[in-house]
């Protein structure tokens, strides 16, 4: 019994379920903003290059055509699909940053530390010039 009540305090400390929840909130924010690269982004960069950007590819090795069209034994490097997750994980990268920037900015300012008063040395030498007099 001991065991459980051990994980249930750590599962309910605050940070581990903020963190829970913001990383559901990042993959659901992942999928739209690659949603939004793929559906508005590329085609609008595709469109300087007259092709689909995801498709862009560098091709090291011809494949063989079958009879249906099909192309097998090709080697490509398939760079338009590698910048497409590298401006995904860009516009993630930024808004995450400004969420932190803003949440940040919300929350209190510590409350100034007050002036530290002399120290016992201090105090004991001020004694003994007083004393001295």
């Amino acid at each position: 019994m001991g065991m459980l009540k051990e994980f249930k305090d750590f599962a309910m400390k605050g940070n581990l379920v903020d963190i829970a929840v913001g990383f559901v909130m990042g993959a659901a924010f992942n999928k739209v903003v690659s949603s939004f690269t793929g559906g508005i982004v590329s085609p609008l960069i595709g469109l300087l290059f007259n092709a689909d950007f995801k498709d862009l590819k560098y091709v090291i090795k011809e494949g063989v055509a079958d009879a249906e069209g099909n192309v097998a034994g090709e080697v490509a490097v398939l760079y338009g699909e590698f910048i497409t997750n590298v401006i995904d994980f860009l516009i993630v990268a930024f808004v995450m940053f400004m969420i932190v920037k803003a949440v940040n900015s919300m929350k209190k300012p510590a409350p100034p530390t007050p002036p530290a008063g002399p120290t016992q040395e201090e105090l004991l030498a001020e004694i003994r010039d007083l004393l001295k007099k």
